[in-house]
């Protein structure tokens, strides 16, 4: 199995963080919370310590360096190696273009920005399509129920469905739309000094 396949959500912000740079778990948690990235995937310490002990195992993560000030206990500094970062962008390409609206769906979109603009656009046209087809199919059966006088209590779910994928579509439009937008900022690179300097403040205070 390739390693992208295996990671888990959890993993994937891990390896995403370090994309930011060499960091120890602490600060990555605390990143972590202070964005309110738990609110996607929720973990605790033991959990998260774990999986960065996994994703070294697996070769993604290095040991940079062992840093220890007053009397706080010793922190383990990690550094994302090349497997970690094409790990990411496997993983995110897996779940962006699912059109069966993958359970991970909301970290693969909060990682998008790891790929390349006309890679996401292609990634979410493709389920821009899937989600139209499976909408396109949701209606017909609603309107056969319709036409054989079927009872609406026994469609509740197919009409909730339908309503779900509907807005999905729309939203996904929206997206695509936007993406379009030359002025639309896209990766870190592309973030003007006044957008970078407030995400490096924020790491800074999770240093503390």
């Amino acid at each position: 199995m390739a390693k992208d396949a295996a990671l888990t959500p959890l993993a994937v912000m891990v390896l995403a963080l370090l994309r930011e740079g060499d960091m120890h778990p602490y600060e990555m948690i605390r990143l972590l919370r202070h964005r309110r990235a738990d609110r996607m995937v929720t973990f605790t310490n033991g959990t998260f310590y774990h999986t960065v002990a996994r994703l070294e195992r697996d070769g993604l993560i290095a040991e940079v360096g062992v840093d220890r000030e007053g009397n706080r206990p010793e922190r383990t500094t990690y550094t994302l190696q090349d497997e970690g970062t094409e790990a990411v962008a496997g993983w995110v390409r897996m779940h962006l273009g699912n059109g069966a609206r993958s359970p991970d769906l909301r970290v693969a979109l909060a990682e998008a920005h790891n790929l390349e603009r006309a890679e996401v656009v292609a990634l979410m046209t493709t389920r821009r399509s899937e989600l139209s087809a499976e909408l396109e199919t949701l209606e017909a059966g609603l309107a056969y129920v319709e036409r054989m006088q079927i009872a609406d209590q026994f469609v509740v779910e197919v009409d909730r469905q339908a309503a779900l994928v509907a807005a999905d579509l729309a939203w996904t439009d929206s997206f695509l739309e936007r993406l379009a937008r030359p002025d639309f900022l896209w990766g870190i690179t592309d973030l003007p000094p006044r957008h970078r300097d407030a995400h490096l403040a924020l790491r800074k205070a999770a240093q503390q």
